[in-house]
This record gives structure tokens, C-alpha cells and sequence, in this order.
């Protein structure tokens, strides 16, 4: 019996022991979880003072309106060609674009069809020409017709083959003096000038009532997205027109437009809480989708429903981005400051309202005043009251100490 007493004994110690050791192991690894835990929710007790940027943004969606006059003639069905190509600058009273006659098709073939004469000719010709103009203007056409080869846009390569035609016509002027054939020649030339004269009379040329930019991409928005009067737009105006966001606006074959270069607007609809508290004239930064940077200043802001704002933002700067869409996605740059960065939760605020921060030096902790300037969700630019304005808070000036770079503060302190 006293042998059975012993082995229960022995049992009961054993286990015991065991449950002693599973719950210091558990002790232990609770300590561990619990100092991993706390050391990602605090990094470290104190965080140094130094310089940084702060900035506010915002991202959202805006429609582009500018201030543009359509153009369009009577001959607008026989199709225009741009003289002055899309997104380049055009003078007031310049010619930007021309309509094409009715018969300009069979015209430009029998243009075609002398030019190909005039150069059988000329290459039929015995080597007489060695006069230094004749040998100007064959180099001339050696060089453009090697250019022309390395070329892709169609307004350029137009414009060299009209450059190759006129030089050629020189040429032709030039030898027709010097030559026994120079009659068919100078006939040849004659017949040209003819058919370019027609095509010049038949065409509808549209010039410029404005200087600007001059753009073939019309959508008939003009006049609605019109910079005239912004009372008239509302997030329901615009949501009606149904515009995809990024969409670039075809090129019309029938009309152009002269944009005023000097400005342009973005209309958006917000609802943070620095969007309500915009003010007109207040200097941003826009940020497009494709990077470019752009200061803009707050031109119009109205109330909508359900506590949202229209603001629209009017820039200096009119890039092709802002030329061939209606409808972009862009960054607001509400503001940026620079000076000491530390996190929100290192600011306490006492009886008086003042923030303050407490220093750790040395061992010991001392609350210090700080002025905030700008802060968003986490983050706050702190200053230093003058000795002016710390006399007008009653705060004895010889007792103050001021924030100071490098200096150690704490991260979540307690009041």
C-alpha cells in the first residue's frame, strides 16, 4: 500500500513539474509576442528633430475647358488640309487650313503628271549646265530627297515634297534659258503654274480671327465646356456628357479651332475637407498623368449636393495633353512646406492651447512649446514662437526653450 502511496507521489511531482515548465515556456513566449508587438507599434521612444517636406494632395478627376473658336467654311464636305499643323502656334489673320475645290483631285494628277515631264526632260539634257546656280539647286534636291526618306510625319513629308516641287520649277526655269529643248521646257513650266493657280483659286482658305493654338480635334464641346461663365456647370451638367476619362478627341476632317494659349481650366467635383475650405485665388500644383508639373491658382468654387464642391482650377500653361483630351485623371497639390517633420503623435496640447513636445535630454524630459504650420493625416512642420508673440501668449521669454534641430523627442508621449 505504501508502495502504490510512493509511485502516485512520484506522479503528481512529475507532473507538476511538467506544468511548471509549460507555463514559464508559455511566459516566455507571450513576453516575446508582446515585444515584437509593441516594437512595431513603437519603433522607438524618442525620434530626432530634422528638416523635412510636407505636402497635402489629392487625387481625383476633371474636366478640361478652354477658350477656343471653331472654324469652319462653306466647302467644309470637300475635306480640309491643315497648313498650319495641329498644336502649333497661328498669328491673327494667318492662314491655318484650306478646303479643296471640286476639282482639285484631277488638278493635283495633271501637276503630278507635268512634273514627271519636266524631270524626264531635264534628265534628257545634254551636260551643259555648269553654272552655280543649277548645281545649288540639284544639291538642294539631293539633300531633301535623302531626308525624305528618314521621315514619318505626314505634315513634314508634305511640306518637303512641296519644298522638292518648288525647287524643281527653279531648275526648270533655269534650264529652259540654257537649251536647245528649253521651249517644251519653259511650256511644261507654264503649264504648271496654271494648274497651281486653279488650285489656289478653287480652294477655301480659313485664316485665323485670333491668335492661339491652332487644333483639328473638335467635339462640339466648345461652347458647352465654355470659360465664359462657370455658374453654368454643375456635377450633374457634366456627368450628363458621359466623357470617358483619358479619352483622346478624334481629329476632325471638316473643322479646326484656335485655343487661347494663355489659359486653361480643369473642373472638378471634391468632397475632403480642404477642398470646402478652398478660397479663390489660392496658388496649387497640378500633377497630369504624364508627369508635368503645372501652378495653377483656384478660380471658381460653388456648393453641390451631398456636402461635394466645384472647384475649377485655372492653369498658365497649355500642354497637348490639355489640347487632346476633355476628360484626365490629376494630382492637386493643395500645399508643400518644408522645416522640422515629426509625427502627429508627438504634439500635446495643454489648458491654454498651446502644442508642445517633450524633449528628452540627458536623461530627463522637458516640455517644449512648438508652433505647428502645416500638418496633414500624420505628419506636422513645426516652428518657434517670436519673443513677440510668446509675450503676447504671457510666456516668460527667459524661461523658454526652443525646439532645436537633432534635439530628442518623444513619439507617443503622455500628458
Amino acid at each position: 500500500m505504501g508502495k502504490i502511496l510512493n509511485f502516485r507521489e512520484i506522479k503528481n511531482k512529475k507532473f507538476k513539474k511538467k506544468y511548471i515548465i509549460y507555463a514559464i515556456l508559455g511566459f516566455i513566449i507571450l513576453y516575446i509576442f508582446l515585444s515584437i508587438y509593441w516594437l512595431v507599434k513603437t519603433p522607438g521612444d524618442t525620434i530626432m528633430v530634422n528638416n523635412g517636406t510636407l505636402t497635402l494632395e489629392e487625387s481625383s478627376t476633371g474636366y478640361i475647358l478652354r477658350e477656343e473658336t471653331v472654324l469652319k467654311g462653306e466647302n467644309y464636305k470637300n475635306g480640309l488640309t491643315p497648313i498650319v499643323v495641329e498644336g502649333e502656334r497661328a498669328a491673327k489673320g494667318q492662314t491655318i487650313f484650306r478646303y479643296s475645290g471640286l476639282e482639285e483631285k484631277e488638278t493635283k494628277a495633271k501637276i503630278e503628271e507635268i512634273n514627271s515631264k519636266i524631270q524626264e526632260a531635264l534628265a534628257n539634257q545634254p551636260n551643259i549646265f555648269t553654272t552655280a546656280d543649277i548645281k545649288n539647286l540639284e544639291k538642294q534636291i539631293d539633300e531633301k530627297s535623302q531626308d525624305l526618306k528618314k521621315l514619318t510625319d505626314i505634315s513634314i513629308i508634305t511640306e518637303y515634297k512641296k519644298q522638292i516641287e518648288e525647287i524643281l520649277s527653279k531648275e526648270a526655269k533655269i534650264a529652259g534659258t540654257q537649251s536647245k529643248s528649253g521651249a517644251y521646257i519653259g511650256q511644261l513650266t507654264k503649264e504648271k503654274e496654271e494648274y497651281e493657280n486653279k488650285l489656289t483659286a478653287d480652294s477655301e482658305y480659313i485664316t485665323a480671327p485670333m491668335s492661339g493654338v491652332v487644333s483639328y480635334r473638335v467635339d462640339g464641346l466648345e461652347d458647352i465646356l465654355s470659360v465664359e461663365d462657370f455658374s453654368t456647370i454643375t456635377k450633374e451638367s457634366l456627368e450628363n456628357l458621359e466623357l470617358k476619362t483619358g479619352k483622346i478627341v478624334s481629329t476632325s476632317t471638316e473643322s479646326g479651332k484656335i485655343i487661347n494659349n494663355f489659359s486653361c481650366y480643369i473642373a472638378t467635383i471634391l468632397n475632403s475637407e480642404t477642398a470646402k475650405n478652398a478660397e479663390i485665388g489660392k496658388k496649387v500644383k497640378i500633377t497630369l498623368s504624364s508627369g508635368n508639373e503645372i501652378n495653377a491658382e483656384i478660380k471658381y468654387v460653388a456648393k453641390e449636393k451631398n456636402d461635394e464642391i466645384l472647384v475649377v482650377f485655372e492653369l498658365k500653361t497649355l500642354t497637348q495633353e490639355l489640347i487632346e483630351h476633355r476628360k484626365i485623371s490629376f494630382n492637386i497639390t493643395w500645399w508643400s512646406a518644408s522645416g522640422y517633420k515629426i509625427p502627429n503623435s508627438s504634439i500635446l496640447e495643454d489648458e491654454k492651447g498651446l502644442k508642445y513636445v517633450i524633449r528628452r535630454k540627458s536623461g530627463e524630459d522637458k516640455k517644449i512649446i512648438v508652433k505647428v504650420l502645416n500638418k496633414n493625416e500624420k505628419y506636422s512642420i513645426i516652428g518657434t514662437y517670436s519673443d513677440e508673440e510668446l509675450n503676447l501668449l504671457g510666456i516668460d521669454i527667459d524661461k523658454n526653450q526652443k525646439i532645436m534641430k537633432y534635439d530628442n523627442i518623444l513619439v507617443y508621449p503622455s500628458k
